[in-house]
């Protein structure tokens, strides 16, 4: 159904063309995650996307399973796109997704082309310094996978003198580093788990999303899970600061969703188990 347009996106286009100018002027200086919190525009206005009927979320659309089309062309699904779906209509609005490249998703937010970004986006400290998040909807520590059967790894320190299979980029790379592991260069997941299945290396390390997704759609794969890490990965919803009401209302949607069990429900389909908490 086509919408009218209305004031707020007028303002949203005359934000996101100040900004586009201010970037202009600042040259190519600033990295991929956007700018200062300087740079940014205002918050995202609650009530303004309950009168609208309709927030607007950024989301890659090639980001397998969490962002994509169905064989390439069909309508955008994924985990986190299903998940906001729910969040839409917990908070009564319609969700339009903005597909967009990672490396300019955080500008985009920034210039305010959309309210937030459900794209597997890791808290860290550095992008709380800039952006505020909704609680996490995705919780993955690392793991440590090996062949089924193969009990000589139980911990890290296993690890010690033993051949993974990383990429050189990934910081799964410095762990195994740190372990003692001899590392076997790989270019990705693919690549590490043939390895891993042809008995040319150990073990590969990586985030237990990952190997739950491969799991899950390729079947029986004859790996499993050795160790996982203490620590642990969380993505949430991205907002721009001073979106306070509109963050609270997300909560408060997700808290819904954990709690009648539709975040576990969506889980469990692209997962195998829930891994939202």
């Amino acid at each position: 159904m086509r919408r009218t347009t209305s004031a707020r996106t007028f303002r949203r286009v005359a934000v996101a063309t100040l900004a586009a100018a201010t970037l202009a002027l600042a040259g190519c200086g600033s990295d991929s995650e956007g700018g200062s919190s300087d740079e940014q525009a205002g918050g995202a206005s609650l009530q303004e996307i309950k009168d609208e009927g309709v927030i607007t979320v950024a989301t890659e659309g090639t980001y397998r399973p969490f962002s994509f089309h169905e064989g390439g062309s069909g309508d955008l699904t994924g985990y986190d796109v299903e998940v906001m779906r729910a969040v839409g209509e917990e908070l009564g609005v319609e969700v339009e997704f903005e597909e967009t490249q990672w490396d300019a998703i955080f500008a985009g937010l920034d210039a305010g082309r959309f309210d937030a970004i459900a794209n597997q986006v890791s808290i860290t400290p550095e992008r709380e310094k800039d952006y505020q998040f909704s609680t996490p909807y995705t919780v993955s520590p690392g793991v440590v996978v090996v062949r089924e059967g193969d009990t000589s790894i139980s911990s890290f320190e296993d690890l010690a003198g033993k051949t993974t299979a990383q990429s050189l980029t990934s910081n799964w790379y410095e762990l195994a580093e740190e372990a003692g592991a001899q590392i076997q260069n790989v270019e990705g997941w693919a690549q590490a788990v043939t390895l891993l299945q042809q008995e040319r290396v150990d073990a590969t390390i990586n985030d237990k999303l990952t190997y739950l997704d491969y799991e899950n759609t390729e079947g029986d794969t004859g790996l499993e899970i050795a160790v996982e890490t203490d620590e642990e990965s969380r993505s949430a919803v991205a907002f721009r600061k001073g979106s306070d009401e509109l963050v609270d209302a997300v909560d408060e949607a997700l808290a819904k969703l954990q709690e009648d069990g539709t975040l576990a429900k969506i889980s469990e389909k692209y997962f195998g188990e829930d891994v939202s908490r």
